[in-house]
């Protein structure tokens, strides 16, 4: 399947990916995912408005990551920088990799798949990724320089370079 195949594809209610050629279909998340990841995206949101650094993307906007074979995927939050814009492309899914993006996991993400996920990011040029485990209350750090740092309950998401001057306690979003 191709990127423009799953953009003309009408599944409701579903969240598809596309990696590699195959889509990839899963159940709607849970209320515990809907709101830490609400939660994240005001955060990040806010800040990006408040000192105009581009646009922020809510779940389910797909980012075309690599061509023939088609991987497209849809982080639960992304973000743009004000530069890079233009390099969206008018209608269908993102042309390009977000400057940061954000999963939340369910309870049946498995490890490896989320490993998976991270690694296409970076590979595509994603600067930053954020993972949020909610059940163990931690988060995770993926630097596009190969870094990864693990947060716990008292330590926060920064933005880095990506989001100057952005602090998000883990605790605020959990």
């Amino acid at each position: 399947m191709t990127a423009e195949e799953l953009l003309r594809l009408d599944m409701p209610d579903t969240r598809t990916e596309l990696v590699r050629g195959v889509l990839r279909v899963r159940e709607p998340a849970g209320h515990v995912h809907g709101r830490v990841t609400m939660r994240v995206a005001v955060a990040v949101a806010t800040h990006v408005q408040r000192h105009s650094l581009g646009e922020t993307f809510a779940a389910e906007t797909g980012f075309v990551l690599q061509r023939d074979p088609d991987t497209v995927r849809a982080p639960d939050v992304a973000f743009v920088a004000s530069h890079r814009l233009a390099a969206l492309g008018e209608w269908g899914f993102a042309r390009i990799a977000p400057d940061l993006a954000v999963e939340v996991l369910s309870p049946d993400d498995r490890p490896g798949e989320v490993l998976q996920k991270v690694g296409d990011w970076l590979r595509a040029g994603t600067r930053l990724v954020w993972i949020v485990d909610p059940a163990m209350r931690t988060g995770q750090v993926y630097r596009a320089d190969g870094t990864v740092a693990l947060l716990t309950e008292g330590e926060a998401f920064e933005g880095e370079d990506v989001l100057p001057g952005f602090v998000c306690p883990l605790t605020r979003v959990l």
